[in-house]
């Protein structure tokens, strides 16, 4: 029920609190004008008028303004019915009830706006029997119904005092009613008038007031009007009670949301919220998933709450970017594997030189695919020196067998939440790296290129090497989680190749699940051919030199190689390169012409007089300097080890930036020569009276490893005995207290590193040759190789 502030609108649009006339029986006979049997019809939306009720309603559709003034100019009277659809605009007759009320104006008012206003009073209910106009307003034939008059009868006098006490009841419970309303039901005394004024009042739909008005019985009317007030007495004490419980529980949080709700709900009335397209955009992007059954279930819970919440609440943009990853993400979505295996062999070969061993693997790996159909992608590892193409040779790979490819560098990187994501909850969340890759390339099968592996970093933040034990075991990761994702993730049919400079620097537990293939560095022939068919023309390209005919011959590039580089890699070749190109585009500009071939001259014109020589390991050197053969992360390198003595107490010393094995190796060099002093006609008191220096020059740069062993053992001996090393002879094997020789790693990079130096003779352990047989023997050309087994032999084949 609702009573509300006497306010005008449109008859289309009533929303009012009636008017009580001053005379309750007024309806029945204090007004005797008869009521002819044609009336001018008014057509009202959204309300019933009542006979006895008064309602003032602002006029303004065209014929309503022609009906109204034609009724005014005469007896007052319209018949009023009331709209089936209240929106319908401009209703015919068939929009209207059949059954309405005799309305009598009772005045005209004119408003500043130049509407007209008009205050009806209900007469009599009537039934519509025949139209007999329709222009210029509706006009028809009317029966009036007449009201039975009831006496005495106690049951009808029971109903109107039930309507009574639960319209006060409704009055009691609304807030928006004034109190006043009560008192004004109490003073009206003539039953009929009651039900029309409640039932005017009601809070219903207009269809019930509608079936109100019909009905012909007065008992019939207050029993419906009853059960009505009823319902609306269980509505208002549930809204109460809601509203109760809502006050006291609801916190800040549940505030925001009951306003967003109404706020939606506004939104909706207004014609809907953008949002509404966006959810079902997604939800139509979902029907094209290839999901797991998890995945489905989350990701309608999250739309469902997506739906709840409107766009300007904090947690809207957590879930929305949720749902976004869902959807962005390629799950099952996979690229065609080329299976030609001599075309991926040939884009293998024309991108990088050598590097068979891995070729190999690859091929292997696409053999197998081919003939299963279906397999766990391997856990490479590529391991070598910098500059010769580990990284690159990834995306070789991928162009070979037709995969997307992506790189992710883990060199510094720190933090855990950079593989497997942060808690979407966090300010700032995102996903780890691995779904952020697979997610901009639209694959789950691509090759993944996991770059500086060994410089992964570790901190208070995690160890994201732990993390990546989950992502690299075949065994594992289908089923890879992600925090931010909150799914498990299929990762097994990514190729994941790693690249990493030093072994040692991989965790073990990672390195358990990596297959190390090792690359080495390259040999100068290797690195003229690189020269020739891949830096060069790039160069020439990037410098606008690509028109222009000219070339450096086989020669001259090997003296670039020998004489302005010291690197296992090309990267320092390919700048030298570069240098090159700088000066012959500086001489294009300038003279507007080339030489046709470039000589030694013009590239020690260009680059200046060679960085490096090979002179100094040519000579004879004094007693006591031996040639070792080192490994380090960049590549082989030649270690000088000198030994001096002097007058004293037989006292060792050790300088060069050399580590703890190294400083062992020594210290047991010089144990195995005083135990075999006679041996090698060496005086035994000689040890007490001379203290012992060895030096490795070059003491910025940090040295360690047992592979100096036998170096140092070789330089002890020339400087006790006074013979000296063989000149072109290097050396490299661990030494034992019984004066066996052990064998190194790295072999392949410190052969190069004594080919590049330009060393003619290299001692090894006999255990060490199968390594030496692995290096093509066109990159050894003119070397001499001795392997031995146990000192003395190092030392008969070292001094002369």
């Amino acid at each position: 029920m609702e009573f509300k502030m006497n306010y005008l609108q449109q008859e289309e649009e009533m929303d009012f609190m009636p008017i009580i006339p001053l005379n309750e029986n007024g309806t029945e006979g204090a007004d005797d004008t008869p009521i002819p049997a044609e009336l001018p019809l008014l057509p009202l939306r959204n309300t019933v008028l009542f006979p006895g009720v008064v309602i003032p309603i602002t006029v303004g559709r065209d014929k309503s303004i022609k009906a109204i003034a034609e009724s005014y100019k005469t007896d007052k009277l319209v018949g009023v019915l009331s709209q089936k659809d209240s929106n319908v605009e401009d209703p015919g007759i068939s929009d209207l009830v059949l059954i309405g009320t005799v309305a009598k104006i009772i005045k005209l008012i004119k408003m500043p706006d130049g509407g007209t206003t008009a205050i009806l009073q209900g007469k009599k209910r009537f039934s519509l029997q025949k139209v007999t106009a329709e222009e210029p307003y509706f006009k028809g034939q009317i029966l009036v119904l007449e009201e039975e008059l009831i006496a005495d009868d106690q049951s009808f006098d029971a109903s109107v005092a039930s309507i009574k006490d639960l319209a006060s009841q409704i009055i009691q419970l609304s807030p928006n009613i004034p109190t006043e309303a009560s008192i004004i039901l109490k003073n009206i005394e003539n039953p009929s008038f009651l039900i029309h004024f409640v039932g005017s009042n009601l809070n219903g739909e207009l269809m019930e007031k509608q079936a109100l008005l019909e009905m012909n019985d007065m008992r019939q009317r207050a029993e419906m009007l009853l059960k009505l007030l009823q319902k609306e007495l269980q509505f208002v004490e549930l809204k109460n009670k809601v509203t109760t419980k809502t006050k006291t529980e609801l916190d800040k949080q549940q505030r925001e949301y009951f306003l967003q709700q109404q706020l939606k709900s506004i939104k909706d009335e207004l014609g809907g919220d953008s949002n509404d397209r966006e959810i079902q955009e997604m939800k139509k992007k979902a029907e094209a998933k290839k999901w797991s059954a998890a995945a489905k279930e989350m990701f309608q819970k999250e739309i469902e709450k997506l739906e709840r919440m409107h766009a300007s609440t904090p947690d809207y943009s957590t879930v929305y970017n949720h749902i976004d990853l869902m959807l962005e993400l390629p799950w099952e979505e996979y690229t065609e594997d080329h299976y030609d295996l001599k075309k991926a062999k040939k884009v293998l070969d024309k991108d990088h030189y050598g590097m068979h061993k891995i070729k190999e693997r690859i091929l292997e790996y696409l053999a197998v695919l081919k003939l299963k159909g279906d397999m766990k992608s391997p856990i490479l590892c590529f391991v070598g020196p910098p500059g010769i193409g580990k990284t690159s040779l990834g995306k070789s790979i991928a162009s070979a067998i037709g995969r997307k490819y992506v790189r992710f560098s883990l060199g510094g990187l720190h933090d855990e939440s950079e593989i497997r994501g942060h808690r979407k909850t966090y300010i700032g969340a995102m996903p780890g790296r691995i779904l952020q890759s697979l997610r901009k390339i639209k694959s789950s099968n691509p090759v993944m290129i996991l770059d500086e592996i060994d410089k992964v970093g570790k901190d208070f933040r995690g160890d994201p090497s732990s993390a990546l034990l989950e992502v690299l075991d075949p065994e594992q990761n289908n089923a890879f989680y992600d925090n931010y994702l909150e799914l498990e993730y299929d990762l097994s049919k990514v190729l994941f190749i790693a690249t990493a400079n030093d072994i040692q620097g991989i965790q073990p537990a990672l390195r358990d699940r990596l297959e190390i293939i090792d690359l080495t560095g390259y040999a100068v022939e290797e690195k003229e051919k690189i020269a020739q068919t891949h830096l060069l023309p790039k160069q020439k390209e990037l410098h606008g030199l690509e028109k222009f005919s000219f070339k450096i011959s086989s020669p001259v590039m090997t003296h670039i190689i020998e004489n302005y580089t010291r690197e296992s890699g090309v990267r320092e070749l390919d700048r030298q390169l570069a240098s090159i190109m700088r000066s012959l585009a500086k001489d294009v500009a300038l003279k507007g012409k080339i030489k046709a071939t470039l000589s030694v001259k013009d590239v020690a014109r260009i680059l200046g007089k060679p960085r490096y020589s090979n002179e100094i390991y040519k000579t004879a050197n004094m007693p006591g300097v031996a040639v070792g053969l080192a490994w380090t992360y960049v590549g082989g390198d030649i270690l000088f080890i000198e030994t001096s003595l002097s007058d004293g107490k037989g006292d060792m010393q050790l300088t060069g930036n050399l580590g703890q094995v190294m400083k062992e190796s020594a210290q047991t060099a010089l144990t195995y020569l005083q135990s075999n002093a006679k041996k090698l006609g060496l005086d035994a008191e000689l040890f007490k009276k001379k203290n012992i220096h060895i030096h490795v020059p070059e003491g910025a740069v940090p040295k360690d490893g047992p592979s100096a062993g036998i170096t140092m053992m070789t330089a002890l001996t020339s400087a006790f005995t006074g013979r000296k090393v063989k000149p072109y002879l290097a050396m490299t094997g661990e030494i034992t207290l019984r004066g066996q020789v052990l064998p190194v790693g790295g072999i392949k990079e410190k052969i190069l590193a004594a080919k590049r130096a330009g060393l003619k003779e290299v001692i090894l352990c006999s255990q060490n040759e199968k390594d030496v047989q692995e290096i093509s023997p066109e990159f050894i050309k003119g070397m001499r190789f001795h392997y031995v087994k146990t000192m003395q032999q190092v030392l008969d084949l070292a001094l002369f």
